[in-house]
């Protein structure tokens, strides 16, 4: 097992070993273990990174000695965008959602979100394009976390 214990800063020069391919939520988890296949081995990787860090898409990532480095990618999701022609219409959406704990990506034109059919109806119910799609999920941190 490697134990991924850094974050290095953002060195050009630096090509990883290995792009692990995390989920929105398991881009959020400092502590969690890993197991990536790698052509016909499975490799296993333990994080133990400083608590609250988020982690982004293009962050490496270091063994303790620093031997091992892996970029971090955002995995594909299955998610629904929320469109309108209204912008209004989104700010309504995003105030429900919201008020629902919903984990949500938040851009000028959309919201993303995860899949979910109850969510999916209420949305349309309030007159929302709803676009299923299978994408990176960058939902919003949060206003007590940091990212790296």
């Amino acid at each position: 097992m490697i134990i991924i214990t850094q974050i290095l800063s953002s060195q050009k020069n630096i090509k990883p070993n290995l792009d692990i391919y995390l989920t929105a939520e398991e881009r959020q988890k400092s502590r969690q273990l890993i197991s990536v296949k790698e052509g016909q081995n499975h490799l296993n990787l333990q994080l133990k990174l400083p608590r609250g860090i988020v982690l982004q898409t293009g962050n490496l990532l270091a063994s303790e000695k620093g031997d091992f480095v892996v970029k971090v990618c955002a995995k594909k999701e299955q998610v629904l965008t929320i469109t309108s022609n209204h912008q209004l219409n989104l700010i309504k959406a995003a105030y429900h959602l919201g008020n629902r704990h919903v984990s949500l990506e938040i851009n000028e034109d959309y919201l993303r979100l995860l899949d979910d059919p109850i969510l999916a109806q209420m949305l349309t119910n309030l007159g929302l394009n709803i676009q299923a799609e299978f994408t990176p999920f960058y939902p919003e941190i949060g206003a007590y976390h940091h990212q790296n």
